[in-house]
């Protein structure tokens, strides 16, 4: 089959359109031909060798897709030959071909485009299990939610708004009316803007139930304070860096604060197969009624994929970026 590989570790240039062995499905897989994936920070780190995928998982890159089952493993029943499915992969997407455990397969919504669907797995699976599984995100209570525009966020954004929650997001200036047509009631401009009093002033110094967070070092701190008792942070990525040289712990004793750190890759199959399930049982219904829809910023064949990821590493997309497979 096609896939995109890797000349070495390096910037996006290591990337090319190669040949690769046909995946073959396992007991309750399904054998998929991609038509189209998405990027992800992961994957430019994993470029970078930054990343290494987890035991087993395959060393192509792409964390998802979207595309038609043409083959069955011994005893996959939920699905058919000819079926549109979209999922969450632990590497793979990258190519021609992938297989996918059939509990993990998503059936595509009637009238949405293969293309749409490979913009939904790994961000709206990664929000939904940061705001309903990890933080409890409840109605009426307050979420800030840091690179508010990224796929993760706009994902996040739309997740809030069905809790009838109140989002307050940090983005550059060019990226808010995304955020607002997603459902932000706040936006705060990071570059020229600090988040902490402007969160503070707007909520009348109660500050926020649950703040997201992919950027680490330099907000850490910060967003302890902008969070009220009881308060719950998830860290997603540190982007900003990982170390953090002084944490007031009376903060966290005095709010009863609540910190948590999350992946989704390196998780145990079954774990990811619940997680999909609750995911499709609560939320699937929302995409086919366009309550939640996927938000793309730009579509690349894959032979431009080194394009692809100079946009990415640029921050400048917001939603996701799609890789068309040809």
């Amino acid at each position: 089959m096609k896939a995109i590989l890797l000349s070495d570790y390096g910037d996006p240039e290591v990337l090319y359109l190669g040949q690769a062995p046909d995946p073959q499905p396992a007991p309750h897989e399904l054998l998929i031909e991609v038509a189209a994936t998405a990027l992800n920070r992961a994957d430019t780190l994993q470029r970078r060798g930054k990343y290494p995928p987890p035991p087993g998982a395959s060393t192509i890159l792409g964390l998802e897709m979207a595309g038609t089952v043409i083959g069955l493993g011994e005893g996959a029943s939920r699905f058919k030959i000819g079926d549109r499915v979209c999922g969450l992969l632990s590497g793979g997407g990258y190519a021609s071909k992938v297989c996918l455990h059939e509990e993990m397969a998503l059936p595509i919504p009637d009238g949405m485009s293969l293309t749409e669907a490979a913009a939904i797995p790994e961000v709206f699976l990664t929000a939904f299990q940061a705001l309903h599984w990890i933080a409890k995100l409840q109605p009426s209570e307050r979420l800030l939610l840091h690179a508010a525009a990224s796929g993760v966020g706009t994902a996040a954004l739309q997740l809030a708004r069905l809790k009838d929650a109140e989002v307050i997001g940090t983005a550059s200036a060019g990226k808010h009316q995304l955020c607002r047509q997603l459902g932000a009631s706040l936006l705060i401009d990071y570059t020229t803007e600090d988040f902490e009093p402007a969160v503070m002033a707007h909520t009348n110094n109660e500050g926020v139930d649950v703040v997201l967070d992919f950027i680490g070092k330099p907000y850490f701190n910060r967003n302890l304070e902008v969070l009220r008792s009881d308060g719950r942070l998830v860290q997603l990525a540190i982007m900003g860096g990982a170390k953090v040289e002084a944490v007031n712990l009376l903060t966290l004793q005095r709010k009863r604060l609540h910190i948590y750190g999350s992946t989704l890759r390196a998780r145990a199959l079954s774990y990811k197969i619940q997680l999909t399930q609750d995911f499709a049982t609560q939320c699937w219904p929302h995409f086919q009624s366009g309550q939640l829809q996927p938000v793309i910023d730009s579509i690349y064949p894959w032979t431009e994929v080194v394009a692809a990821h100079r946009l990415m590493e640029s921050n400048r997309n917001q939603g996701k970026i799609i890789l068309r497979v040809e």
